[in-house]
């Protein structure tokens, strides 16, 4: 007489073979052409050729500024209103828009005198990343963000040092320089 096997032996036994069958073709399928997406431009044909891509280009970021300093230190266009984080070796390691404040710090070579964690600004608004770096006809003038993200009210005549950041900028630039980092104003 014939012995029977038991159900969960059929069952191991089918599991075990599905499993190693879509192992298979998972090997296969990643040594295979892989598929790239046509993108159309807006507003044009269908392009000829089947696997034609358009990679948008990021705008590049300005220059670091000629004759801004060496070695890491952070660096501030006044015309530009953009900061540079300049690491010792003199690349760039990121760079963002500002908004400055009524008071400009003149051209010069200044440093972090003191950092703030999170205060109330001279307009009223809760600001965070307070890094002060010199003194303008007694206005303190001082790189920060608001803690809500906005860009700071019209100063209505009021004399106000303080150049603003978006939040994401002001965490990053809290993060590069500590007090008595060098800070390179240009024009």
């Amino acid at each position: 007489m014939a012995a029977r096997l038991p159900s969960w032996a059929w069952v191991t036994g089918l599991t075990a073979g599905a499993t190693a069958a879509v192992v298979a073709l998972a090997i296969q399928a990643n040594q295979a052409p892989q598929p790239t997406a046509a993108v159309a431009r807006p507003g044009a044909s269908a392009s000829a050729t089947p696997h034609a891509t358009v990679s948008p280009k990021a705008p590049a970021a300005p220059a670091l500024p000629d004759a801004s300093g060496e070695g890491r230190r952070i660096v501030y266009s006044v015309a530009g209103k953009r900061v540079w984080l300049v690491d010792a070796t003199g690349k760039p390691v990121r760079t963002f828009t500002v908004w400055p404040g009524t008071v400009d710090p003149q051209p010069g070579r200044y440093s972090v005198t003191l950092r703030t964690q999170s205060l109330k600004g001279s307009d009223g608004v809760e600001i965070e990343h307070v890094m002060y770096f010199t003194k303008v006809s007694g206005v303190n003038v001082a790189f920060s963000n608001a803690l809500d993200g906005s860009s700071p009210p019209p100063a209505n005549g009021q004399k106000r040092g303080g150049i603003r950041l978006h939040k994401e900028d002001g965490a990053a630039l809290w993060s590069f320089g500590d007090q008595g980092t060098k800070v390179a104003v240009v024009n």
